[in-house]
């Protein structure tokens, strides 16, 4: 599997990575052996790029990567983790996590100023049981912007300067706001959500050319749109960016996949190699639950495009004009 350097940093991730989320009993509760047959599968398939963060379960992701890696040698894989959030103990009383499976038995507390994120990076450390990140993001700071921007960065700047971190950058779903941090910071590299895909071109606004034009790295996440763009054929009650899609998107995706069909493709796999086809983005991260299902995506991601799916789709009027999709 190909990889990429972030930005003028030295690190370096897979083309494919393996998106943590699930990890964390995203959606639905997941034990510590499907999670770790999950991670094994990814390294077998050739996946050397791992995305986690403390939010992805209160901790249950970082801890299970963590654990995966444990008997891997460090020079071998590429991590990353965010900031933003604290995990703050507290007793669960029965009680499960509001936005993953888990217990309770932490709350999440926004921090983006210098201690904050310090304090997040130690507690990382430890629960993944490693001694640097390769990869650190300001995580979610749509709400808290100007606190990432003038207090975060400049603490992530400090721990790549102190060699505690390899690349520093932010994971977001507004590509406005990761503009202006790419055009008033030294980040390497941004993580965006849900904003480069076959369904949503937004990024190419402004996101993607302030890119090209300082140097530094895209990955793509959410390139399913959460589930819309997930299989061969969306179903009626198919998800996008975590809400019902609604028959416009269903509809929107269904002639997609016409198009896929067409020239013996999967909308999975055009998909997935949609976003790389931009000279910016070094990779994407797909959240994956199982060994199963990493093993479809690493197949789906591997299929080869034809070129003239991309012409179809953008005769049909569903691909932006100023999307590079050859070459």
């Amino acid at each position: 599997m190909r990889s990429n350097q972030l930005g003028r940093s030295t690190v370096q991730v897979t083309e494919l990575g393996f998106g943590g989320g699930p990890l964390g009993g995203l959606f639905a509760p997941l034990d510590d052996a499907t999670a770790a047959g999950a991670l094994d599968a990814a390294w077998e398939s050739g996946i050397r790029y791992f995305d986690t963060s403390p939010h992805y379960g209160i901790g249950h992701s970082e801890r299970r990567t963590g654990e995966l890696l444990s008997g891997k040698a460090r020079a071998d894989f590429t991590l990353s983790t965010k900031v933003g959030r604290l995990l703050v103990p507290q007793d669960p009383q029965g009680r499960r996590d509001e936005s993953f499976e888990v217990p309770a038995t932490h709350r999440r507390v926004w921090d983006f100023s210098r201690d904050g994120v310090r304090r997040s990076v130690e507690d990382s450390l430890t629960r993944m049981g490693v001694d640097r990140i390769d990869l650190l993001l300001l995580h979610d700071a749509e709400r808290h912007f100007e606190d990432a921007l003038r207090e975060g960065h400049p603490a992530l700047a400090e721990l790549r300067a102190e060699g505690v971190v390899g690349a520093i950058g932010a994971g977001m779903y507004h590509p406005g706001q990761l503009a202006t941090l790419v055009k008033e910071s030294d980040v390497d590299v941004v993580m965006l959500s849900g904003r480069y895909t076959l369904l949503d071109h937004s990024a190419l606004d402004e996101l993607l050319p302030a890119c090209t034009d300082r140097g530094v790295s895209v990955l793509a996440a959410s390139v399913f749109n959460s589930g819309l763009l997930a299989t061969d054929r969306p179903a009626k009650d198919a998800p996008f960016d975590y809400a019902p899609a609604g028959p416009e998107l269903v509809r929107r995706a269904h002639r997609l996949a016409d198009a896929c069909e067409a020239h013996g493709v999967t909308l999975p796999q055009v998909a997935m190699a949609f976003p790389l086809r931009h000279p910016a983005v070094a990779g994407i991260v797909v959240g994956m639950r199982t060994a199963d299902e990493v093993r479809r995506n690493v197949a789906a991601f591997g299929a080869p495009v034809p070129d003239g799916v991309w012409d179809d789709l953008r005769g049909e009027g569903l691909l932006d004009e100023r999307a590079p999709v050859h070459g």
